[in-house]
């Protein structure tokens, strides 16, 4: 059946249409414009009246740990299936659940679990693939990321949880200076897979390094990563400042507010090209559930933790332990509070990831021949409605 989205705000592919129309036939966008519809309704024809609200493209999380009360590391069919969809409510369309540092038989389990809810297509997003984050890291920058579970990419290691995923990791985030790490890169390119660096302690020369190696991202900028410092009175920069001065680099940003506040966040607009910024949620169990005490981790290995005030922080309240944002929440925190026009906040959380997972072809934004992954919402950024190659999600 076609739908017909009129009478709306567009976020269109290259600027926002104050007052359009989006024609969708068997779950493709067919056909796109400005000012009144041009289509004639035909009887067989679904129409919405937009009234004014904003049709956007869905929002793509490249980086989420679970969500309503289940955590991905549980290693459960059910929960990738329970936090997918809880993202899915606030505007994700298009997910990549994120594992963490763990020993072998969790990872497994994660592994499997994705698997099986690939088939699972009523009410879901797409499961576009897994973000691998870990084991090789850092104990200095461990952050919530277990230091027991850290171990060594090459060769065998790294070849073992190739073939466990069966084509289904996406993205993996490691630290460079880990040994294997670097060479790592190169066996990620080759694979289709997008090697970011995280959890690192690297400096600015290592950095450089491992980019001419494939690395050309940076996971959860700012967070579990070095930045300036200094060695008998030398300043040494860190992943931070690579991230700034390597205009080749990606990164991405926990833009609830709290991780990055409003502040910095302006500062990293003012500084970084907007094309290579991404928003995440790397988001554990606890989002979109009630404030109050929760677990950091799988139901078999966690850390206790308390969330209140919009974030997790550790139970002596002396550093955060996790987000439990949403995407919506996200471009919200960056329209409202950063200062971004809710095109540009858009754009960060659907163009600019479905680049770089490469998939643009297909979805990331409102145009002719890319899948209906439609969002409807208000100025406030409260999601109405959401759509899933065309299907209404209920």
């Amino acid at each position: 059946m076609k739908h017909l989205f009129y009478n709306g705000k567009i976020l269109g592919q290259e600027q926002l249409i104050d007052r359009g129309y989006v024609l969708v036939d068997k779950g493709v966008i067919v056909e796109m414009g400005e000012g009144e519809c041009t289509v004639s309704p035909a009887p067989d024809m679904a129409l919405t009246d937009l009234k004014g609200l904003y049709l956007s493209p869905g929002f793509i999380d490249s980086h989420t740990h679970g969500g309503g009360g289940c955590d991905y590391m549980d290693g459960t069919t059910e929960a990738v299936v329970t936090a997918a969809r809880l993202h899915l409510a606030h505007g994700t369309t298009t997910i990549c659940p994120t594992s963490m540092a763990s020993f072998d038989e969790e990872l497994w389990a994660f592994l499997d679990a994705f698997q099986q809810a690939k088939s699972i297509k009523d009410h879901m997003p797409h499961l576009h693939g897994i973000h691998l984050e870990g084991p090789y890291f850092s104990p200095e920058q461990a952050g919530a990321q277990p230091p027991q579970c850290m171990t060594k990419p090459f060769p065998h290691h790294f070849f073992s949880v190739v073939e466990r995923a069966r084509g289904s990791i996406v993205r993996w985030s490691s630290a460079p200076e880990v040994e294997g790490v670097i060479p790592m890169g190169d066996e990620c390119i080759r694979l289709g897979i997008l090697p970011s660096m995280a959890h690192t302690n690297a400096d600015y020369p290592l950095i450089r390094r491992a980019m001419e190696h494939g690395y050309h991202h940076l996971t959860h900028f700012y967070s579990g990563m070095s930045s300036l410092h200094r060695v008998k009175g030398y300043r040494i920069l860190g992943a931070v400042e690579a991230g700034y001065l390597e205009d080749d680099l990606y990164i991405e940003l926990i833009a609830d507010g709290i991780h990055l506040p409003p502040e910095l966040l302006k500062m990293i607009l003012k500084c970084k090209d907007h094309d290579h910024i991404s928003l995440v949620t790397d988001s554990m169990r606890a989002a979109g559930m009630a404030e109050g005490p929760s677990v950091l981790g799988s139901l078999k290995n966690n850390y206790k933790v308390i969330v209140e005030d919009g974030i997790a922080k550790v139970p002596d309240r002396q550093c955060f332990a996790g987000s439990v944002a949403t995407a919506d929440r996200l471009v919200r925190v960056m329209n409202q509070e950063a200062g971004l026009s809710i095109w540009e906040a858009v754009k960060m959380i659907s163009q600019n990831p479905a680049k770089l997972l490469k998939i643009f072809d297909q979805t990331g934004s409102i145009a002719v021949g890319k899948a209906a992954d439609l969002l409807i919402f208000d100025e406030n950024i409260g999601i109405q409605e959401v759509y899933v190659d065309g299907e209404q999600m209920g």
